[in-house]
């Protein structure tokens, strides 16, 4: 999947992307949206011919006039008076129209970026990780914005200038003749011509200075959430030199886009002022030989300008499609990025027995040519707790992902009491899995909001419970807000211990049958470590547990301990047995025992 946004707009087309766009208009099962579509449609094709025909009550005024008729006041004031009825007609029907038909395009608006928002999430971890998130949410942002806009302009733009621009021309006709209207239709086709080859131009224009501002946006949340590295490296200025840079390019890009308008507008205006002068001119010329009354001039002249107007919009609203495309495009790339993790299509829940986890003959690389798993066999008897451990790249935390299904195996399989993690629905595989992370990531919201986060429904005693159960509930009450205390960005109010504490709060919650603990005490210090140490111990029990460990005095407790090596188990065993081997795990043992008597620990004793 590319980086870019943008990368497929050009490959799909305007109409394809109208289609695809078109059933949000059109929604099955909606008939009460339906029937706001049908009258709204409705309001726009009376407001037309109230349009129309105003402008004839004028002309009539005018030919009463020119009579000298003076008798006749009251009806010269009378057709003046349909001619401005006419006007507030047309306003009155356009807004009804609006009215009825606002509930429409904030229903479609909703439907598809729900959508787009769920199929996000569906998404698998590696589209994620090769995506920035501020380019992923611009692109939502323009193609959600862009569905009512779209709406408006197909259905009370284009349409209905199609239709006035028919009536008018009929009119033409029958009253004044076929040069009239060879000359009103010769205008409109350059017109369009003009219009689509300038905003195709501009079109790619467009393009570049929307790739320029998705990327300065991108680096701008980047940025932002990762504040305290910047800080850290004293890169304020830098970060601030490099979000300028992308904005003054962005700026440049769009000093083009505008001008390029300006041209574009001033195009249009030479061929909609010619075409007026054109067409009063044949009607001047046909009073002058009295084939023509006054009435008739006004008339025309009216009617051309009131085809002018939209026409003039005709170009903006094109404009406007073209780029609607492009961010509606893009939007629909990601609707259709596949997922790399999918349920089989006859997957079925899982079914919890006891909660023995198997990894038979695994193997898995995160590409190709770089295998990282290696034929990996694990047994994890039910109920019991079992550490992986070993040098950092072999593979450890490869295995929690695959238990989540973030990724699937390459060969081999895992199997949860005998069932094939690949024959079962993500959704009920995920609801028998709790993690507690070795980086716990918080909502920014409140605490209890974040505890009861591992399963909805969760009630404000459950939460408390669990919060004891995680020894955080002193902490807790200590806060002037309680459960209410907002943790902010990614949790930063909180410590390593708390933030941890919550997490672990969040999985007691959840109550899962299986936990994966993935170094979940690696951050904290030797104090903090040994308090959560003992509540994770305390959690352990009745529950399958698989322990990710870098630290070995984290996991002197397990039933049996994994040493994995370059993909492979090295050695397995007791802490004890494991020590009387003398190879790896002795060997990973005396250098930490080193590191912590160097660095003033308390030496865990060797069993």
């Amino acid at each position: 999947m590319a980086s870019n946004p943008n990368a497929s707009t050009g490959e799909r087309s305007v109409l394809a992307t109208l289609r695809r766009f078109l059933p949000y208009l059109w929604p099955n099962g909606a008939n009460g949206l339906r029937a706001r579509i049908v009258i709204a449609l409705t309001l726009v094709v009376i407001s037309k011919f109230v349009q129309v025909a105003g402008p004839f009550a004028y002309g009539a005024a005018i030919d009463r006039m020119s009579g000298g008729a003076r008798d006749l006041a009251w009806l010269v004031i009378a057709l003046v008076g349909g001619y401005v009825a006419g006007r507030f007609g047309t306003l009155l029907f356009e807004n009804l129209r609006n009215v009825v038909f606002e509930r429409v395009g904030q229903d479609a608006t909703r439907r598809l970026a729900s959508e787009v928002f769920r199929h996000l999430h569906r998404l698998s971890l590696r589209f994620h990780l090769e995506r920035r998130t501020g380019a992923i949410t611009k692109v939502v942002e323009r193609g959600t914005k862009s569905i009512d806009s779209m709406l408006y302009f197909l259905l009370f733009n284009i349409a209905p200038t199609i239709l006035e621009l028919a009536i008018v021309t009929t009119l033409f006709w029958t009253k004044w003749g076929g040069w009239l209207v060879a000359g009103t239709l010769a205008m409109v086709v350059v017109y369009i011509a003009f219009t689509r080859w300038v905003t195709d131009w501009r079109s790619k224009l467009r393009e570049k200075m929307n790739d320029l501002d998705t990327g300065a946006v991108a680096h701008a949340v980047d940025s932002l959430l990762n504040f305290e590295t910047v800080k850290y490296f004293n890169a304020e200025e830098r970060e601030a030199r490099r979000y300028e840079n992308a904005v003054a390019s962005y700026a440049k890009a769009a000093t083009v886009s505008e001008n390029s308008l300006a041209w574009l507008n001033i195009g249009q205006a030479v061929i909609t002022n010619a075409m007026l002068f054109a067409g009063m001119v044949l009607v001047v010329n046909g009073w002058a030989r009295h084939q023509f009354s006054p009435g008739d001039v006004a008339v025309v002249s009216t009617l051309l300008t009131q085809l002018f107007r939209p026409l003039d919009m005709l170009g903006w609203v094109y404009r406007n499609i073209r780029q609607g495309v492009i961010d509606m495009a893009s939007m629909f790339d990601l609707l259709d990025a596949h997922a790399e993790v999918r349920d089989a299509p006859n997957a079925v829940p899982l079914a919890i027995a006891s909660g023995h986890v198997r990894f038979e003959a695994v193997h898995f690389g995160y590409d190709p040519d770089r295998e990282i798993l290696k034929g990996v066999d694990l047994d994890i008897p039910a109920g019991a707790t079992v550490a992986v451990v070993g040098p950092s790249g072999a593979g450890k935390s490869t295995l929690a992902r695959l238990m989540y299904r973030f990724y699937d195996v390459t060969g081999g399989r895992i199997t949860i009491d005998g069932q094939d993690i690949r024959d079962v629905t993500q959704s009920s595989l995920r609801g028998s899995i709790g993690i507690v992370p070795q980086d716990t990531v918080l909502f920014n919201d409140t605490i209890g909001y974040n505890i009861a986060y591992g399963r909805e429904g969760t009630t404000p005693d459950e939460i408390a419970v669990a919060a004891r159960g995680a020894a955080i509930a002193g902490f807790i009450q200590s806060l002037p807000n309680g459960f209410e205390t907002r943790v902010g960005e990614r949790g930063l109010k909180l410590s390593g211990g708390e933030k941890q504490r919550v997490a672990i709060a969040r999985t007691l919650v959840k109550n899962p049958p299986i936990l994966i603990l993935d170094e979940a005490t690696s951050a904290l210090d030797s104090r903090t470590e040994a308090d959560i140490q003992a509540t994770l111990e305390a959690i352990e029990h009745g529950r399958t547990t698989i322990v990710i460990a870098h630290r070995l005095s984290t996991v002197v407790h397990a039933d049996r301990i994994i040493v994995l090596e370059a993909g492979r188990v090295a050695e397995q065993g007791t802490h004890a047995q494991l020590l009387r081997k003398n190879g790896l795990y002795a060997e990973m043992w005396a250098r930490q025992a080193q590191e912590r008597e160097a660095e003033g620990g308390e030496e865990v004793p060797a069993e």
